[in-house]
């Protein structure tokens, strides 16, 4: 590493970067203590990066120079690497990789090579793909001992609990992708493989369709299921039955999700070296046995001109063009070196690496990008931009790659690659770019993640002695102090609320740009990952985020026009999904003790109570409130100048809460399934936001009974099954294929 510099400007960390910095990044003594800051890492990444310029001769770059130009790259958030370089380069371990896959070969010696190579690619900072197409299915006899096979899905459960034991370099748990092809005879056992809660909880799981398989649903006939041991059909399924089955799963927990095989192997730039038969774990990075990858990612709101909207036309405004073109020369080049500068965990997949040099240069700050520009996310002008940038990029990084190749000479397999063929001139990158998953790094750059909206416009974030700070996306905040809206209490219903559409005191205009995922219809959502897709050479990471009322039949629409847009692949994630465990068993149910038995109290001749008027947006509210012994035994909800159906709405709450009162149910048990429920008519009082008739006699009960006690915390779709965040308590949200903490760094792939 280069002696740092005196005149380095330090960088600008928010408060919350430099946690993530601190925890994941920087390097520590034995004692755990930091031994570097911002600058420091930086400057080690920059200079151990250039260092590799040295090697070639035609360079128009000296190392020192470039590990400046480096620095100030990362620095001014306008371009980061996959956290293996930023955590890595420079250091002993040297593995700057994020994306790997490994072969899964039909016997047990290559099976558990497999899980062994897993586990030093783990150790070493990275994620792996694994395809099990190629594992006789099971009960199939083994010719060598006369046993019989267990099949893919038991020796998944292998992977996954190897994966459980290794620590990614003290800071990452090991990630993975499993794959089956959808011809594969065990394909039903791995489609329901996550029905039972935790199984497999470090596998992404996706199915391998086929072209064939998608035009036999089309058709609704059968499809032939192979053994892949014999190449020999073994049962035939009907291929609509199936993909029934796949919507069933997504709909019920997001898991598995399908990529198309055909779809990958067109692009393959290396036909000759064999079929692409995986992915890495977030599915944006299809790889060859043994192959891997280093990526990077454009922050594209970093490259926003304020005062230059040119409203004729809207595909140009506000965009620094020329500043993209220089960054993304800088970024393959850095990209390039980084394959010189890894060392692999594994000698043949350090030959592979170098065969192809396969970079994967990407886009974070994409939702910002749109809000700087005051253009909504799901509209036509988005879907124009997005592949008018992501075009610019894969040209500008393709002739980026040429020049590199004329300098340094091209990926050694190039000849053999489809390139001669195209008449593409020498390249030194097999692959150049890639979508990939930035959770992390947008949090450091402080930016939105990838290409997907934001999932929130403000949220609470809770810090030490009980204090709650909001946190405000930028944008938002600038948009409402133009129109002098900005307040605590609209915040604080904005992150109640999770979206400003309901919110009719904002200007309409205003309403339309600021969407956030859920906000989104699904269609958009694809349509958004097919325009990055169509000038993307590997995958592109996104998930459908779909509401709770999302149908399978919506399910079943995505995947079928995900195959018609061009997708390499889609993940789907419907809100508060969870996969249920199915419980069967042949013996008779118990019977029920009279002590089990609920008991609904009678009514008494005789209660006491109050009547509270409450402002919700149907109108005030009277709310009676009975009691018995002090507690609530019944209660009766009227709504003024409000229509019957509203009427009735309000009695049947009345009623239900009532008989759970009756029943024993604790209050605080009722208070929290009402609070928080939403309306389409959320109103704005001195108590806070009241979001709907059962969260405004949620406010009441609360407010009577539960003071002094721990505040009952809001009701969400998904409370039930709610993932926090073990590293900072916040709530999970699943994005770019990945359970990820929008507070902080945790992601549950490792990313």
């Amino acid at each position: 590493m280069m002696n740092m510099p005196l005149n380095l400007t330090p960088p600008v960390i928010n408060p919350n970067a430099e946690k993530v910095l601190s925890k994941r990044y920087y390097r520590k003594d034995e004692n755990g203590q930091c031994v570097e800051d911002a600058t420091g890492l930086f400057w080690r990444v920059a200079s151990s990066v250039a260092a590799e310029e040295a090697k070639y001769e035609q360079s128009p770059w000296k190392p020192d120079a470039l590990a400046r130009a480096f620095y100030d790259m990362m620095t001014d958030w306008r371009f980061l690497p996959n956290s293996p370089t930023l955590m890595n380069a420079g250091s002993e371990l040297g593995q700057l990789s994020a994306c790997f896959v490994l072969p899964v070969g039909d016997s047990i010696e290559e099976i558990f090579d497999a899980v062994k190579f897993a586990a030093m690619i783990h150790k070493s900072g990275g994620g792996t793909g694994f395809s099990f197409s190629r594992l006789r299915p099971k009960n199939s006899r083994v010719g060598t001992t006369g046993g019989v096979a267990s099949g893919p899905v038991s020796f998944l459960r292998i992977f996954n609990t190897a994966t459980e034991q290794i620590k990614q370099g003290g800071t990452r748990r090991g990630a993975n992708m499993g794959i089956l092809r959808i011809d594969h005879p065990d394909i039903l056992e791995f489609i329901r493989a996550k029905e039972q809660e935790g199984e497999f909880n470090n596998f992404n799981l996706s199915v391998g369709i086929t072209e064939a398989f998608m035009q036999a649903v089309e058709q609704d006939r059968d499809y032939a299921l192979v053994n892949p041991a014999s190449g020999k059909e073994q049962g035939r399924l009907n291929a609509r039955e199936v993909f029934n089955l796949l919507v069933d799963k997504a709909w019920q927990s997001g898991d598995p999700g399908i990529i198309f095989l055909d779809r990958i192997n067109r692009d393959n730039p290396t036909p000759a070296q064999g079929e692409i038969e995986s992915t890495n774990p977030c599915g944006e990075q299809p790889l060859l046995p043994y192959e891997a990858c280093n990526l990077g990612s454009l922050n594209l709101s970093s490259f926003f001109v304020p005062g230059h909207l040119d409203e004729t036309n809207p595909a140009d405004r506000g965009i620094d063009w020329a500043g993209i073109e220089r960054t993304i020369a800088l970024a393959v080049r850095f990209l390039d070196n980084v394959v010189d500068a890894s060392q692999f965990p594994l000698e043949r997949i350090a030959e592979q690496v170098r065969r192809n040099r396969k970079i994967g240069l990407g886009v974070m700050g994409w939702a910002d990008l749109l809000y700087q520009l005051r253009i909504p996310y799901d509209s036509a002008d988005a879907i124009t931009l997005a592949e008018r940038i992501m075009d610019f990029i894969e040209t500008r990084g393709r002739a980026a790659s040429i020049q590199l190749a004329a300098e340094r000479g091209p990926f050694p397999a190039y000849e053999t690659s489809v390139y001669p063929t195209k008449g593409i001139p020498p390249l030194r990158n097999a692959t150049i770019t890639t979508i990939a998953p930035t959770g992390t790094l947008s949090i450091l750059a402080g930016c939105s993640s990838g290409v997907e909206p934001l999932f929130a416009l403000s949220f609470a974030r809770n810090v030490m002695d009980g204090e709650r700070l909001m946190e405000v996306n930028p944008h938002f905040e600038e948009a409402l102090r133009e129109i002098d809206c900005y307040s605590q209490p609209l915040l604080e219903g904005v992150a109640e609320l999770g979206s400003i559409q309901s919110l009719d005191q904002l200007p309409e205009d205003l309403r339309r740009v600021f969407v956030t995922a859920m906000d989104i219809a699904p269609e958009w959502h694809l349509r958004m990952q097919a325009a990055f897709q169509r000038h993307t050479d590997n995958a592109v990471s996104k998930t459908v985020n779909l509401p709770n009322s999302a149908t399978r039949d919506d399910i079943f629409a995505i995947y079928w026009m995900a195959y018609e847009e061009g997708c390499k692949g889609v993940t789907v994630y419907r809100d508060g999904s969870k996969s249920t465990q199915v419980l069967t068993t042949s013996a008779p149910a118990a019977k029920p003790s009279e002590e089990s038995q609920v008991r609904v109290r009678k009514r008494p001749d005789f209660v006491t109570g109050f009547t509270q008027k409450v402002q919700t947006g149907l109108g005030g509210m009277y709310l009676t409130v009975n009691e018995v012994d002090g507690k609530p035994f019944e209660i009766f909800a009227t709504i003024g100048k409000s229509g019957h159906s509203v009427t009735a709405k309000a009695e049947a709450i009345g009623r239900l809460v009532s008989l759970a009162f009756r029943s024993g149910i604790d209050v605080a048990d009722v208070v929290g399934q009402l609070k928080g429920i939403g309306g389409e008519h959320p109103i704005f009082q001195k108590k806070g936001l009241l979001l709907s008739i059962p969260d405004a006699i949620a406010w009441v009960l609360e407010n009577r009974y539960l003071k002094g006690r721990n505040p009952v915390p809001t009701h969400t779709v998904s409370a039930f099954d709610r993932q926090l965040c073990p590293d900072c308590g916040g709530e999970l949200v699943f994005q770019e294929g990945c359970h990820r903490c929008p507070n902080c760094a945790y992601t549950k792939c490792g990313g």
